[in-house]
């Protein structure tokens, strides 16, 4: 008897956190303990402090990211963006701008941002992927013309603190990534509009039928992106003490790969914001790995287009167990309305749809 509640509490646990996410926290587990082993300066204070300042920038722009792949949708214009709101934070701050009007264009920049590829995607009806490479060239274009193509330097002290301030020993720029882990959390998974995200993604035309607005939840998941992206940049140029043009290339494969990681189907309608923190971790973890036991530049482009083709054929191999699992539910529906009519418990009408369901399922 004992054995059998043992077996159900491990079967609870494991309902709770998921198969995958017990590979992933393995995974990091493997990853912290293999770079451990390479330099015995890894998993020091300092370094697990630098560690998750660097994961800072990817885990804002992948909170937004959760919720458009989740949607159905996808964006590669954060690191232009990131680049180009912290270069446009560094000029208006070089012109003497107040700090508050800084950050309030910046963040308006990002969420005007947002709303382009919104308006790309659902007027135009461009694929996103499509529509935010448009916008990615554009912003880094405006990057670089806005400063001529040189870093500007920012003196302004409380902005620079955004990047160097420290609450509780840890830097302000990982609480604001650890508060937008928590409140875009929470609203993807308690409230109304985190349940219409999973609805498009599932399927717009079933979300359409249902009396939802597609067109406006992809909006407002392009906007908050775009809004953390801003976010983000802000971040980044505090901490680099400049605005840089050239900053943040391929900001949104790492953020996607981190979503894809967690378990964020790239289909759309399934993930949520735990697997995002873990994908993140494991991310930056093989990032900061990398670096401190010093593989060249090169290979490192190398091993992250592994870790994002690793990422996408996970993801394509738990699509198709769930379409197993989706099929052999239907099949078991449909064997439980066959011996159901067979033994004369509904009408001829039932009997006649029922087989014809069974005739199509055959076909």
């Amino acid at each position: 008897m004992s054995n059998i509640e043992t077996k159900k509490e491990k079967n609870g646990i494991l309902n709770k956190i998921g198969g995958d996410k017990l590979i992933l926290i393995v995974a990091i587990i493997v990853v912290f303990a293999l770079f451990t082993f390479l330099n015995k300066n890894f998993l020091t204070w300092a370094n697990m402090v630098n560690l998750m300042v660097a994961a800072s920038l990817v885990g804002l722009v992948a909170v937004g990211h959760t919720y458009l792949i989740i949607a159905g949708q996808n964006d590669l214009s954060p690191g232009s963006l990131a680049a180009f709101c912290g270069t446009l934070a560094a000029l208006l701050l070089s012109k003497n701008v107040p700090f508050i009007l800084t950050v309030a264009v910046v963040l308006l920049a990002g969420i005007a941002t947002g709303f382009f590829n919104a308006w790309m995607v659902n007027k135009i009806k461009l694929e996103a992927f499509i529509a935010t490479l448009v916008t990615q060239n554009i912003m880094r274009g405006f990057a670089y013309i806005i400063c001529d193509g040189k870093p500007i330097s920012i003196s302004n002290k409380t902005y620079l603190a955004i990047g160097k301030a420290r609450f509780l020993t840890i830097p302000v720029s990982v609480w604001l990534m650890i508060l937008a882990f928590v409140i875009f959390g929470f609203i993807l998974s308690k409230t109304k509009f985190g349940r219409n995200v999973y609805a498009i993604g599932g399927s717009q035309e079933a979300a359409r039928l249902a009396g939802l607005n597609p067109k406006r939840i992809i909006t407002s998941c392009f906007v908050i992106i775009g809004a953390l992206t801003a976010v983000g940049g802000i971040v980044f140029s505090s901490r680099m003490n400049s605005g840089q043009p050239a900053a943040n290339v391929n900001l949104e494969f790492d953020a996607i790969t981190a979503v894809i990681l967690g378990g964020v189907s790239f289909a759309g309608g399934v993930g949520d914001m735990f697997g995002t923190i873990l994908g993140v971790i494991l991310i930056q973890a093989f990032n900061t790995g990398l670096i401190m036991v010093n593989v060249s530049t090169f290979w490192q482009y190398v091993a992250r287009g592994a870790l994002l083709l690793f990422a996408l054929t996970s993801d394509f191999i738990r699509k198709e167990r769930r379409e197993k699992r989706t099929s052999r539910s239907k099949h078991e529906k449909h064997q439980i309305i066959y011996e159901t009519f067979t033994q004369g418990c509904v009408t001829e009408y039932s009997k006649t749809y029922i087989i014809q369901i069974l005739r199509r399922k055959k076909q």
